[in-house]
């Protein structure tokens, strides 16, 4: 009974110092951070209040224009200096002036998510990148692995394309492609008897070592997430903790695309596959 008394007591005690860190917080900031990533789609659309409240269609302030607005004037990383104010200004205007189709869907595809992991391969730590995108399943969706990039894949694709490299003569079929022995002497240039179309797939590499157990995952150091769902416009979300008001899920880079083949070149370039 004691001891049932006591934990009482304690739970109490704390009950009541969390109340007092709270009330002595500084509401404005703690409203003005984006916490998580739904909530930084719920702002950017003007679809909840400052206090986190959610706002549905059919509410008065739902997607309101100058909720909107003052929304887009906080969810930019100030302390990026490559974006310019008129870059800036431009895109919110844009995003205000096609307001009811300018807005960030979930699931509407066209954005993905770059996580920075570390696995460890024979005792050692390795850096590896996953592109995650959303894939519909059933009645839901759910993330999956879209891409890979590592590190420790891109030496064994190295090809130079200046001068002339080894290569199977174009007679090789008379020969019943005996000659391949060649090919496979030195490994270490077996990539030159690849097409040049060829785009080493590193997700491929890295299930099969995940599988084999030679890749080992240890943790994940970074996230953040990329944007091509509005016209015209490309954006980079990413979290910052640190003090001050301009925290939390932030516009922190931001791109404006003049037609399609700029956006197909940026995609490849998140992608690392313009190496």
């Amino acid at each position: 009974m004691r001891i049932t008394s006591f934990v009482f007591f304690l739970i109490l005690s704390s009950m009541s110092a969390h109340a007092q860190i709270v009330g002595d917080m500084d509401e404005t900031k703690l409203y003005a951070e984006s916490k998580q990533v739904n909530q930084f789609f719920r702002r950017f659309n003007g679809e909840e209040d400052e206090k986190g409240n959610r706002y549905y269609p059919g509410d008065k302030q739902y997607r309101n224009i100058k909720l909107r607005k003052k929304y887009l004037g906080i969810l930019f990383n100030e302390s990026n200096t490559g974006m310019p104010a008129v870059l800036k200004t431009e895109f919110v205007k844009n995003v205000l002036d096609k307001s009811e189709t300018s807005v960030l869907d979930f699931h509407g595809g066209n954005w993905f998510s770059e996580v920075h992991t570390v696995f460890t391969a024979n005792g050692k730590d390795q850096p590896v990148t996953l592109f995650m995108t959303l894939e519909k399943d059933h009645l839901g969706s759910k993330w999956v692995i879209q891409k890979v990039y590592a590190d420790m894949f891109a030496p064994y694709f190295v090809r130079d394309t200046l001068k002339v490299g080894r290569f199977l003569h174009p007679m090789s079929h008379e020969l019943d492609f005996m000659n391949l022995r060649k090919a496979f002497v030195q490994t270490d240039s077996v990539a030159q008897f690849a097409s040049k179309k060829f785009v080493p797939d590193h997700l491929s590499l890295f299930l099969y070592e995940v599988k084999k157990g030679t890749l080992k995952f240890k943790t994940v150091t970074d996230v953040k997430f990329h944007f091509f769902q509005l016209d015209g416009w490309y954006f980079e979300l990413a979290n910052f903790n640190r003090p001050g008001y301009n925290t939390g899920w932030l516009i922190s880079n931001l791109v404006k695309l003049k037609n399609p083949v700029e956006k197909d070149v940026l995609r490849k370039y998140l992608y690392y596959e313009t190496k």
